[in-house]
């Protein structure tokens, strides 16, 4: 018999609904936060893009109306108040969702993957900094402490890239088609709302008694981004 998957989220620095399941989860479910396997998500470069076509996968990723960004817009800034976010709206003059993310796949590897989460979604979300920018990727590493060498050639390095094809390969076998998307068993939960009975879930079905937290459940509107 195939051993079950942990319980996963799948986050993107991209995404402004993500940063706020990130805060979330941290902020006020970090028994949760603690409990699951995270796992990035992001839109292929050409490249990459090429490959996955190669293995007969096709991601449904499709381009936003200008009507929902303009919504998206209002929503986020709604959702920031609520929460009492400073936010900034990044500016990507031209985004490689690669760079960031594979540098993730770096500092994971080196055991330092939610220090380096956190330090990237303040630096778009709360700083509006480029994050496409290897130099930031660079910058970032250096603010913990590592070689900022393997997280500014993340995107070009060939071993990196090869374990960043098969994160996306596993998120296309998840089903995930946006995020922030939670996981467990065949249970998925997709958008921000969602996130407070994902976290009943767990805590119901993986957590002892004397691990919980109490924590206030999120009512707002919110959303994901796909």
């Amino acid at each position: 018999m195939a051993r079950r998957r942990a319980p996963r989220w799948y986050f993107s620095f991209r995404s402004p609904y993500s940063w706020m399941a990130y805060r979330d989860l941290t902020d006020r479910y970090p028994d949760v936060a603690d409990a699951i396997d995270w796992l990035p998500f992001w839109e292929p470069d050409e490249p990459t893009a090429q490959d996955l076509t190669e293995r007969g996968i096709r991601l449904p990723y499709v381009p936003m109306s200008r009507e929902k960004h303009l919504y998206i817009l209002q929503d986020v800034r709604r959702l920031a108040r609520e929460r009492d976010l400073d936010m900034v709206w990044p500016q990507d003059p031209d985004p490689n969702w690669e760079v960031s993310h594979l540098a993730y796949l770096v500092a994971n590897r080196l055991g330092h993957g939610r220090p380096f989460i956190d330090a990237v979604y303040r630096a778009r979300w709360e700083q509006g900094k480029d994050i496409s920018d290897p130099a930031v990727m660079a910058t970032l590493a250096t603010g913990l402490g590592l070689d900022p060498e393997p997280f500014s050639n993340a995107a070009t390095d060939p071993a990196v890239r090869a374990e960043g094809l098969a994160s996306i390969e596993l998120l296309h076998r998840d089903g995930v088609f946006g995020v922030p998307y939670f996981i467990d068993g065949f249970d998925k939960y997709w958008g921000v709302d969602r996130l407070p009975a994902f976290v009943s879930r767990i805590r119901a079905q993986h957590l002892p008694p004397e691990l919980l937290t109490t924590a206030t459940v999120d009512q707002g509107h919110a959303g994901g981004c796909g």
